[in-house]
């Protein structure tokens, strides 16, 4: 079947090695592409774009008319050559951001994948029906079909942080089928394969894929289980084959990143408002003139026309009017001068440069610097009110640390605090030859409990080590396979007190305590889910005592308890406090001996209840109640999910700018809301919970319309969407949970009719977070806000799953972390930590936008001072759009006399400094109310200007016709006019551009000292004798200069005019200090320090617990117990002569896997040093171990 590209697609079918019955459905192939423009598309599109701001569409149009040469008294150059300038530098700016694009493309595209058939190929080239092998350690091409791997019934292990932010290290895929990958493995090395897979078309769905497999007559069902996606990264399996199914742009992956989007900023679109009114201005101001052209014609001009007869096509005095009408828009066209936009660009550009040069964003240990990616948000950085931020690698390092623990009563630290100094020494933990010396520890005492063999003190980490579901694997070293960081660090914590995890086969699990090797029978092994939020392990002891442990969240081992364990329990729950103040996870661990009786008999309900098809779950989890009663605690653990440096301080600090921080993470409540204690995002007041379990649209509709009269605190669970935090005056949290579902999420939290409602609930919080969220979720939240608040937004992360939100949020700021490259890839802005997001934020964002403002406040000022006084001198020239300045000062006004000055201030100039900026975080909430630069600031500029160009006309108008020269004579020329008027103009705006900068530094200076002497030396130069006897028509004002500027009177003219334009503004401005002080004059006056303490860590000192901290995945019980992750010869050694293993030998040589189990004697000979080797990788905690 044959189905055309420009067709929906409604199914998939693709054919193994099949590449001529593959190209028949015009698949997508892998390439792709981030990149706006293409070589042939670039010129048009970019110019297209560039049209789009209407100030390029007006001066386009005014130029069309300046080569009428009816109409036009200025040559076409002065517009045509700024216009062209700046749409060059634009596309060049524009061209070089997209050739980094391409370039990253072209990284990506060129990596190399291994082809079944055709060898090594980039990932370019790689074609849907490919069959391809990857090797571990390698990054998932494209979305393709398990087929077999090097591990035992088909399994193997991604990493998929980059994909869908979970902080779980681990997930398992298995292959189509055990018969698949076992009987027919052989037949992955022959070209001659075959098969066709029949699935759903390319969507966004992360979580579901649903398809068969048809070979050799026989079906296999697909499912989300059988897929690897690209993105994720191939870990602790040797290698594997797949089918490609999806490729390049119909990737899960990129289906879920969005399109690449024109971000303009909230100023560029004011400025196309601005530039409308400006015109329309401008229109009136011509229509006026016009009209009054044509009444002088009518009633003065008529008189004249023996000596100034009408031109032929001139018929009468209306069409006098409109053709005057036409000269005064072009003449008056520089209110809004084409050198406005250059400035701007050239501003964005150094802005940009300041942050790439910026050595306090700087990260040495990774070498990476701050990167400004684009250069045309820059200002929009200083009016952002919503910050929207993955959790996993941008908060969080995603490193797990064993910190605290409680047994029987006592507490222990592994770190240094009050109690234990920074010149404490760290526990010798040489007399343990299998420790990790990365492990630091300062508490002796728990180091001499476990010497002296405290029952309650092993006990505790002999359930760490036996109650968990971390694989072993010996090569070289031993290495720890753990699905989540938590387990990794708990059972590392055990290793190091001496009761090392060493190997587990389906019924067993071998310590090395002590120096000894122990083998428990493992009975049973109860699994972890959201409800249950806790797992146990039945284990049966060499003394053949069964024993349950169990650990999970303190509220749910505590109601599990004997009564015996009363006291004890109040004592832990303080030490649980205690810890959960410090933003700790927490677990609570407890025992249980087993009657053996009752064991025999509650096993056989439980192999009852695992083989009935209705209620098995239900069943199921009703026995592990029973038998989880009783029992007896043994303590606590804490462990400290490590933060980036700097975290809780940024977002306090960004808190105080009334910036609301969402976090919006694929992880769960728990796990979400403990980094939200650790941040302080979530504070002791937050602490009245009441869930809301509505599933349906109008049950989550009545639920999240409840608010109570006193402003409770509630928790509100959506089928998939979260969010946590508190209102910014009374002291209140929401949150809102639910499981990973997008059709459930896009049919409740984000359908139309709640979206109004949920955001309103969720902008009347400080924070905000969202769990269990999709990329495209991710997005989509971000729309919202952006959609219905009209405020500048924000997003942050480090991971592939964060291209989406980073695409559609304002300004998109990519984590240079350990999830690659493609957030960065997507981003605006990029840096290596989280905390440098409060100074780009604060002080770059703050310093880009103050002197964008008053860049802008200032040109308009100037323009309209300079522009308008040809309005007034049109009242007495007979309205005939006759200009006061000479051609060339008009040309030369912007782009040489006064573009300097103002390029100093637009760079430089800063009301505060950078510490003070970030001491004062509240000077950032001016940018967000769009208070520096608004319409009202625009009209008060230009009244400011009116009022210049209307004294700058008149005082010298009404003082020629006074004044005389030393000689005698009257002042009668228009030039000397002219030049009278042009001098007080360039003086007025330096000496107005002096009072406006804030912060003075040698560039300043040098450029308004010396655009005054180019001023003066240019207007010498091209009045003089020698320039007009090489260009006399072009200079016609010769010696009008050396004539006017030697008079004393016209000095004084100008020293008059200057004084009377600058005093009215500047009292004005010590009024406006007194009366009227910004938060920065408020700043200025403060002599005390500022309040600091709002900015430190806050302790939590309640009793609201950080619940189970596992970031943990339901299944894995099961698939231990079921033996198909287990290493062949290690089942096989381990199981019944009479048992027969799922193998056969050459299965066994092609793995090449062995897991012997051994133990390293305490007596061996040897330095620690030289028995032990530790190898972290990048994004898995590895313990190795020298056998």
């Amino acid at each position: 079947m044959t189905v055309c590209s420009f067709f929906v697609e409604k199914e998939r079918r693709v054919k193994a090695n099949a590449r001529d019955y593959n190209d028949k459905f015009s698949y997508a192939d892998n390439r792709i592409k981030t990149s706006k423009y293409n070589i042939f598309t670039f010129l048009p599109i970019n110019l297209f774009e560039q049209f789009q701001r209407v100030a390029n569409a007006y001066f386009l149009v005014l130029l069309i008319l300046q080569v009428i040469p009816e109409i036009s008294s200025l040559s076409w150059f002065t517009t045509i050559v700024p216009l062209v300038l700046v749409l060059v530098i634009t596309a060049v700016k524009d061209a070089t951001d997209d050739y980094f694009r391409h370039k990253s493309d072209q990284q990506v595209n060129n990596r190399q994948s291994q082809v079944l058939i055709r060898g090594r190929y980039k990932w370019m080239n790689v074609r849907v029906g490919d069959i391809i092998k990857l090797e571990n350690n390698q990054f998932v091409a494209a979305d393709i079909l398990l087929l077999c791997s090097s591990e035992p019934y088909g399994l193997c292990y991604i990493e998929t942080a980059e994909l869908d932010g979970l902080e779980t290290r681990f997930s398992f895929h298995c292959s189509c089928s055990e018969d698949w990958c076992y009987m027919n493995l052989l037949s992955v090395f022959f070209p001659c394969l075959s098969g066709e897979v029949i699935c759903e078309p390319p969507n966004n769905k992360l979580d579901k894929f649903t398809g068969t497999l048809y070979w050799r007559d026989n079906k296999y069902p697909l499912d989300n289980e059988k897929m690897l996606l690209r993105g994720c990264v191939l870990r602790n399996t040797e290698w594997c084959f797949g089918i490609v199914i999806f490729a390049g742009l119909q990737t899960k992956l990129m289906q879920n990143c969005g399109r690449t989007k024109f971000k303009r900023t909230s100023i560029d679109k004011l400025m196309n408002t601005l530039v409308l009114w400006i015109f329309a201005f401008l229109i009136c101001m011509g229509v006026i003139l016009a009209i009054g052209n044509t009444i002088w014609e009518n009633w003065i001009g008529r008189n004249f026309e023996v000596f100034l007869p009408w031109d032929e096509f001139q018929s009468s005095a209306v069409f006098s009017g409109f053709l005057t009408f036409w000269s005064y828009i072009i003449i008056l066209n520089t209110v809004v001068p084409i050198s406005l936009y250059v400035s701007v660009e050239v501003l964005r550009l150094g802005h940009s440069f300041f942050i790439n040069w910026d050595r306090k964003m700087y990260y040495s240990q990774m070498d990476t610097a701050a990167e400004a990616r684009t250069t045309t948000l820059n200002e929009e950085l200083g009016q952002v009110e919503f910050i929207f931020s993955d959790k996993t690698g941008t908060l969080t390092q995603n490193i797990m640390v064993f910190s605290k623990c409680s047994i029987n009563g006592q507490t222990y630290v592994t770190f240094l605090t009050s109690t234990f100094p920074q010149k404490t020494a760290c526990v010798d933990f040489s007399f343990n030859p299998l420790c990790d010396r990365r492990f630091k520890f300062y508490d002796c005492s728990l180091v001499e409990a476990i010497k002296l063999e405290d029952p309650a003190v092993q006990e505790f980490f002999r359930l760490l080590a036996l109650c968990h579901t971390v694989m072993p694997e010996e090569k070289r070293h031993l290495v720890y396979q753990a699905q989540s960081p938590d387990e990794g660090a708990l059972v590392t914590a055990a290793r190091n007190f001496g009761f090392v995890f060493r190997a587990r086969t389906p019924e067993t699990v071998t310590l090395c305590e002590m120096g000894r090797a122990v083998t428990y029978q493992l009975l049973a092994i109860l699994d972890f889910n959201n409800v249950r939020k806790r797992m146990s392990v039945i284990v049966r002891n060499p003394q053949g005592q069964i024993k349950l442990y169990s650990k999970g969240a303190d509220t749910i081992i505590f109601e599990r308890l004997d009564p015996s364990s009363d006291d004890l329990m109040c004592t832990t729950s303080e030490h649980l406090s205690e810890f959960a103040g410090e933003g700790l996870r927490t677990l609570a661990l407890a025992y249980k001996d087993l009657d053996e009786d009752y064991f025999e008999v509650w096993m056989k309900k439980l192999l009852f209840a695992s083989t009935v098809i209705e209620n098995r779950e239900d069943q199921l989890a009703d026995l592990y109640e029973e038998i989880e009663q009783g029992m007896k605690l043994l303590g606590a653990t804490a462990i400290e999910d490590k933060l980036q440096e700097g975290v809780p301080e940024t977002i306090a600090c960004l808190s105080l700018a009334d910036i609301k921080i969402w976090v919006l993470t694929g992880d769960k409540l728990e796990t979400a809301m403990n980094i939200g204690y650790s941040c302080n995002m979530l504070r002791d007041d937050m602490n009245e919970v009441f869930v809301i379990s509505g599933h349906t649209l109008l049950e989550v509709q009545q639920q999240l319309s409840v608010h109570d009269a006193g402003w409770k605190c509630y928790t509100v669970m959506l089928p998939s969407v979260a969010s946590t935090g508190g209102w910014c005056y009374r002291k209140v949290v929401i949150c809102l949970t639910g499981v990973l579902h997008v059709s459930a999420l896009q049919a409740h939290a984000l359908e139309p009719q709640l979206e109004p409602i949920l955001l309103d609930l969720a902008c009347l919080c400080k924070t905000v977070i969202c769990c269990r969220v999709t990329p495209m979720q991710k997005a989509q939240v971000v729309e919202l806000v952006k959609r219905h608040k009209k405020a500048v937004t924000l997003a942050i992360g480090d991971g592939a799953n964060d291209v989406s939100m980073i695409k559609t949020a304002h300004i998109g700021v990519g984590i240079s972390g350990q999830e690659g490259m493609q957030a960065v890839l997507a981003s605006d802005y990029s840096f290596a930590q989280f905390r440098y997001l409060q100074r780009l934020l604060l002080v770059h964002g703050r310093w880009s936008y103050f002197r964008m403002c008053n860049f802008l406040g200032y040109f308009f000022y100037k323009n309209f001072a300079f522009t308008l006084v040809h309005f007034w001198y049109g009242f007495f020239c007979g309205f005939s759009a006759q200009t006061v300045y000479d051609q060339w000062f008009i040309t030369l006004f912007n782009i040489v006399y006064t573009s300097l000055p103002v390029l100093a201030m637009g760079l430089f100039d800063q009301d505060v400094n950078d510490q003070n900026s970030l001491r004062y975080p509240s000077l950032y909430k001016p940018g967000q109310q769009n208070l520096l630069f608004n319409k009202r600031q625009f009209f008060l500029c230009t009244l400011q200007g009116m009022a210049t160009s209307f004294l700058l006309f008149f005082i010298p108008y009404g003082a020629f016709s006074l004044m005389v020269k030393e000689d005698g004579s009257h002042f009668s020329d228009q030039q000397a006019f002219a030049v009278t008027i042009a001098t007080s103009l360039v003086i007025v705006v330096s000496v107005q551009i002096g009072l406006d900068t804030h912060y003075w530094t040698a560039v300043n200076h040098f450029f308004i000292w010396g655009s005054l002497t180019v001023y003066f030396a240019i207007l010498f130069a091209m009045q003089s004798d020698g320039i007009f006897g090489i260009f006399p028509s072009n200079f016609p004002y010769i010696g009008t200069a050396r004539n006017c500027l030697s008079e004393k009177s016209v000095w004084l003219v100008i020293l008059l005019t200057t004084v009377v334009c600058v005093v009215p503004g500047l009292v004005v401005s010590f009024l406006r200090v007194d009366l009227f002080p910004t938060l920065t004059d408020k700043q200025s006056r403060r002599k005390q320090g500022p309040q600091e303490q709002n900015l430190r860590r806050v302790r939590r000192t309640s009793s609201r617990r950080s619940a189970y901290a596992f970031s943990h995945q339901q299944g894995y019980g099961e698939l231990i117990t079921s033996g198909k992750n287990m290493r062949m010869s290690t089942v096989s050694s381990a199981r019944s002569p009479g048992r027969t293993p799922h193998s056969s030998n050459w299965i066994e040589n092609m793995l090449k896997r062995k897991n012997e189990v051994s133990c390293v004697s305490f007596e061996s000979k040897g330095s620690p040093e030289e028995q032990q080797e530790s190898n972290t990788d990048s994004k898995t905690t590895t313990l190795r171990l020298t056998d």
